[in-house]
């Protein structure tokens, strides 16, 4: 493996960017199939994976749907989870902050707190057995109306203690930062930090929306920010981190390939860039895979990773003593991996 690969594998890194119904693996899919008596569209693990070929953001969003109604019970929760949270443990992730999506579940009749219980079990398991922190963040679906998006919550206030933040995922284009201005303004009120996926496919402009009307201290994607110097240049200077994740973009038709990418670019403006998987089931790779894909195809240098991971860590929520502390570790294994004459 190329020398700075294996340095990505071995950093101590944070995932900002991770829709839990997004792990949802083929095998996993099957089973839980099988749990319920549901019959899926595609008559066995291969067909599904092959059917991962995706023209747009809304190609995949209607498979994404079709496959979480295997989704039912606190156990079907808890079981993807812990999956994920094995390939995190793998990919030496320190960290996590996982998108949840409870619109997609309770419209189905799914109850919230099997949803969250089932989400949380798991995340308590892993920082037990491994070490790896975690805040939850609910997202609502931006191609439901505002008022679905109050109404949720609404519904989410008895759990509000067991969730550290609120996002807004799903179909970007025709459904601006700004259609969810009342509801991110409640949700500030009430002390939650927030976040919004912006400039995936929509243009800069909703990334300042999001900034400006929702006033999100943190951009999921943002990549699209690379059309307006303007943007760029205010990104670096307050420091607005960036939650980017090249796999899914190239999956999603963003970037006709991986040299395409502007991740280095970003680097180089000094943008707070960080590498996530997104949805890793249907896009092909978790965080490594990510960090690899990049490096081959962009010819990171070791310091541009060692800056990736670190930032994964600043952008985090995480307190300052769990912060430096990981960034001590990552200080720590670049140390050691120089020592080894890399």
């Amino acid at each position: 493996m190329n020398p700075v690969a294996t340095l990505a594998c071995l950093l101590p890194k944070a995932e900002l960017h991770l829709h839990i119904e997004g792990t949802l693996e083929p095998e996993l899919a099957f089973r839980l199939a099988q749990r319920h008596g549901v019959t899926l569209p595609w008559p066995d693990v291969e067909a599904l994976r092959a059917a991962y070929n995706f023209s747009d953001l809304q190609s995949f969003l209607d498979l994404y749907y079709a496959g979480a109604n295997v989704l039912r019970t606190e156990a079907d929760f808890y079981d993807l989870t812990r999956a994920y949270l094995e390939h995190a443990h793998a990919d030496n992730l320190r960290h996590v902050e996982i998108f949840f999506d409870p619109q997609t579940h309770t419209e189905r009749g799914v109850a919230f707190e099997d949803v969250l219980g089932g989400i949380r079990r798991a995340l308590l398991e892993a920082e037990r057995e491994w070490g790896i922190s975690f805040r939850v963040i609910m997202s609502f679906l931006r191609h439901l109306s505002e008022a679905d998006a109050l109404a949720t919550l609404d519904e989410a206030r008895p759990y509000l203690h067991r969730i550290d933040g609120i996002g807004l995922d799903s179909s970007e284009m025709g459904h601006p930062p700004s259609k969810f201005a009342r509801v991110f303004a409640e949700c500030r009120e009430l002390g939650l930090p927030v976040v919004a996926h912006a400039g995936e496919e929509g243009p800069p402009e909703y990334i300042e929306e999001a900034l400006d009307i929702l006033r999100v201290k943190r951009i999921d994607h943002g990549v699209r920010a690379l059309e307006s110097d303007a943007l760029m240049t205010r990104l670096a200077n307050e420091q607005i981190p960036l939650t980017v994740c090249p796999l899914s973009n190239v999956k999603l038709k963003v970037y006709d390939d991986m040299t395409a990418h502007g991740l280095r670019k970003m680097l180089a403006r000094d943008i707070k860039v960080t590498i996530n998987s997104d949805d890793p089931a249907y896009f092909g790779g978790y965080v490594n895979d990510n960090f690899i894909a990049c490096i081959d195809a962009l010819d990171l240098t070791a310091d541009e990773v060692i800056k990736l991971a670190r930032n994964s860590i600043e952008a985090s929520w995480l307190d300052n003593a769990r912060r430096d502390a990981l960034l001590a570790e990552i200080d720590k294994v670049v140390v050691e991996w120089q020592s080894a004459g890399q």
